[in-house]
């Protein structure tokens, strides 16, 4: 049977090119919201640092309704970081809408997820999005799209895909480039025209693959899925099953069933197929567990998510200052924290290690720990991290391998010569190199992932911030070769104590400094990065001694040059092997692993 009523459907495209902006509209343009309604802008992106850093971490869902038939829209991240939330909601849906910058084409994460899509034999709607933006080129970014379906070998019936024009931010859509600017109907139509209705047998046993986790404190946690088969009601007994895992069958009772509406979870007594459905009342439930009938438990098969290619330690803070500033500082509550994150996050992993202070966490990318990191911050957590490192594997013949990526970057040309050079000195290989629009120069490079930490904050120097580089993780190679993180040293806090204005005005001589007079300080912290590839130890803390002379230039007020303000990832990359992030609610401090100078100098010679 065919659910006519229904369709289901992924917005999926690069980072930025305006796919959750396009679902606002979506739902302004379905009725949604009042007329006179106050709507903040990106109003999927519903986490604090989604709406900082206006990029989509998690996936979300929503329904609108359009002509009596119910859409089901997945909105999904375009970061590679989370290049697992797509690959596994993709399950959810049978067409997808692939959103293509109409200036910037065609970029590394729309391979990636158009990869995912074409994979699973999904439909895909092509919009070609920001058409008003003064240098858009529509016509040969169609081209280029084209292109790239048949670089993924993709089938006939897949390229013969409708193209939609559109302007998510002024709010219309339209079939050809010569219509008149309306609203977002013609979109509407093509999801309805194109995107096959869900299929199933609404008699036969239940079958609901679980896709997505959410976790609310009052209910615990809420699976997600699509209904492939059969019906489900409130209280119906079911079992858990999973196709990776042969062993698991479960018994459970459905708690209450919901389904999307807008931006809302609307209860429902019974769903049934084609509809996905929101479930509450199981406790352990995980992505990738099918819950069925008990008379038929058959599970639905479901690809492994990708593995993680970098770690990071977590541990308790142990520095003199540990303790001051956060809520939740011990082992118990760092574990407690990390654990309940594997409920929503599958990308990530927690190990424990042969300290009890101490836990593994791996992830897909910097941003991906990162984000982690800055969540556990506001939440009062108080720990230390470790610089990331990556995670390397062994083949047959026990050579080692590390993961490479692909890495885009979009230069003006002036700056090719720097960027060439720097990467290269990174392992990086340059596999092409072509003219873009706006005196731009496109490098393609295949680079190592640990050539890649760290240098962010250097690119946006080095091309006075007007470079855009993108990465995609592009499977295990051969080991490169030792690399030399960084070219610099750091300056180290001498002693404990206040930062005085004297102390810091002989030592900003030495390089740059990370802090201002009054903060406090303690011996083996860094404060400072020196230009040469040494560690200095000096006194901030030291005041002018008092004599009972007094020249007339002895009270010239000392001029400070002002000190660098560190964000989270600036810290994430400056801190090298021997170093430590000490990351509390209020302050972000950089510290050696071993404070006392004595024994750091022993361990740096046992190296």
């Amino acid at each position: 049977m065919k659910r006519e009523d229904v369709r289901n459907v992924a917005i999926i495209a690069h980072v930025d090119h305006g796919k959750t902006t396009l679902v606002d509209e979506l739902l302004k343009s379905s009725g949604v919201f009042r007329a006179n309604q106050e709507v903040v802008e990106r109003v999927m992106d519903s986490n604090d640092i989604e709406r900082e850093r206006g990029i989509t971490i998690l996936s979300k869902n929503t329904a609108v309704f359009y002509n009596d038939i119910r859409i089901n829209i997945i909105d999904t991240p375009g970061h590679a970081d989370f290049g697992g939330e797509v690959e596994r909601v993709l399950k959810m849906v049978n067409g997808v809408i692939l959103v293509v910058d109409a200036y910037e084409g065609p970029m590394p994460q729309t391979k990636f997820v158009l990869k995912k899509a074409l994979e699973l034999d999904l439909p895909a709607i092509v919009c070609i999005n920001k058409i008003d933006r003064p240098e858009a080129r529509p016509k040969e970014v169609i081209d280029e799209v084209l292109e790239l379906f048949m670089d993924l070998d993709a089938s006939d019936e897949q390229l013969d895909c409708p193209f939609v024009f559109a302007s998510a931010r002024a709010g219309f859509a339209k079939k050809n480039l010569e219509d008149p600017e309306g609203d977002m109907r013609p979109l509407f139509e093509t999801i309805v025209d194109y995107i096959p209705a869900p299929e199933g047998d609404p008699k036969a046993d239940a079958q609901i693959l679980i896709s997505t986790i959410d976790y609310n404190e009052y209910v615990g946690r809420i699976g997600i899925g699509k209904i492939d088969n059969g019906t489900v009601r409130v209280n119906q007994e079911c079992v858990i099953v999973n196709h990776h895992d042969p062993d698991k069958l479960r018994k459970v009772k459905l708690g209450k069933l919901y389904q999307f509406d807008g931006l809302n979870r609307v209860e429902v007594a019974e769903a049934t197929v084609g509809d996905i459905v929101a479930m509450s009342g199981i406790t352990d439930l995980h992505i990738g567990d099918t819950i069925c009938s008990p008379e038929n438990p058959q599970s639905i098969p479901f690809q492994k998510i990708s593995e993680p290619t970098i770690a990071m330690n977590f541990m308790v803070n142990d520095s003199p200052l540990a303790g001051q500033e956060g809520k939740f500082v011990t082992s118990r509550h760092i574990r407690e924290r990390l654990f309940k994150e594997l409920n929503t996050d599958v990308s990530l992993r927690v190990e424990e290690t042969d300290s009890p202070d101490c836990f593994k966490v791996s992830g897909r990318g910097e941003l991906h720990l990162s984000v982690l990191i800055e969540n556990m911050r506001r939440e009062g957590y108080e720990f230390a991290v470790s610089k990331a490192e990556v995670l390397y594997k062994y083949n047959e013949r026990n050579q080692k391998q590390e993961p490479m990526e692909l890495a885009y970057i979009d230069v003006p040309e002036e700056f090719t010569g720097n960027v060439i050079q720097k990467l290269t000195s990174r392992k990086g290989e340059l596999q092409g190199m072509s003219p873009v629009s706006g005196g731009y120069t496109r490098l393609e490079f295949a680079i190592p992932s640990r050539g890649l930490i760290g240098y962010r904050g250097e690119f946006l120097t080095d091309t006075k911030g007007n470079g855009i580089m993108n990465t995609i993780f592009d499977g295990y190679a051969p080991y490169k070769g030792d690399l030399n993180y960084r070219k610099t040293g750091s300056l180290i806090a001498y002693e404990s104590g206040e930062t005085i204005t004297y102390g810091l005005f002989n030592a900003q001589e030495r390089g740059l400094l990370f802090v201002g007079p009054g903060e406090k300080v303690y011996g083996g912290m860094v404060i400072g990065q020196n230009p040469k590839a040494e560690d200095i130890e000096v006194n901030v803390c030291k005041t002018k001694k008092l004599t009972n002379t007094r020249s007339s230039s002895a009270d010239e007020a000392l001029k400070l040059v002002p000190k660098k303000e560190m964000s989270l990832e600036q810290c994430l990359e400056f801190i090298d092997t021997d170093e430590l992030l000490e990351v509390t609610p209020k302050n972000l401090r950089i510290r050696k692993k071993i404070l006392d100078p004595t024994l750091r100098k022993r361990a740096s010679f046992k190296k």
